[in-house]
């Protein structure tokens, strides 16, 4: 057996619903659980993350192989499926929980997050994302978990769109 060279990433682009199922269908992509980061209460359930008042964000944790995908291209990736202009959510979803946020793990993250930001900004493109360091993650209640694929049927409000 080798030892496992997986790396993490935490991505918020609103409701993690459809960031899963767009980030599950992407190569080298090992798992994804949704969950909470970034808030103040230990254990957040869905209900208190949506009543805005733990100061947690929606978040998708991303396990992947590096030598399959890069980490500035699963950044990029997420540029790619949400509209990081947005400043108070993501579409009609409305509220902290819902904000445009990168957790990163460690500075060669952050430095990666950064380098794809200031291109944006290059282009032209307002970012509201935040970069935030990643805490504790707690997971989603089991009904959230790859939503559209028990579900059935297509985000409504993420879609990739090319930038880069």
């Amino acid at each position: 057996m080798h030892p496992s060279n997986n790396e993490t990433a935490y991505f918020a682009a609103g409701c993690f619903w459809g960031v899963q199922h767009l980030f599950d269908q992407q190569a080298g992509i090992v798992s994804t659980r949704v969950g909470y980061m970034g808030g103040h209460r230990n254990g957040p359930t869905y209900e208190q993350v949506c009543l805005g008042t733990t100061g947690h964000v929606e978040v998708v944790e991303v396990i992947f192989d590096p030598e399959k995908v890069s980490y500035k291209n699963l950044v990029k990736f997420f540029f790619e499926i949400h509209d990081f202009e947005q400043t108070n959510g993501q579409g009609p979803d409305i509220g902290e929980q819902y904000l445009s946020v990168i957790f990163v793990a460690n500075d060669t993250q952050r430095d990666m997050a950064e380098t794809v930001i200031e291109e944006l900004i290059q282009m032209g493109y307002e970012v509201a994302t935040e970069i935030r360091e990643a805490g504790d993650f707690w997971p989603g209640e089991e009904y959230h978990e790859k939503y559209y694929a028990k579900k059935g049927g297509q985000p409504y409000c993420h879609v990739r769109r090319t930038i880069f």
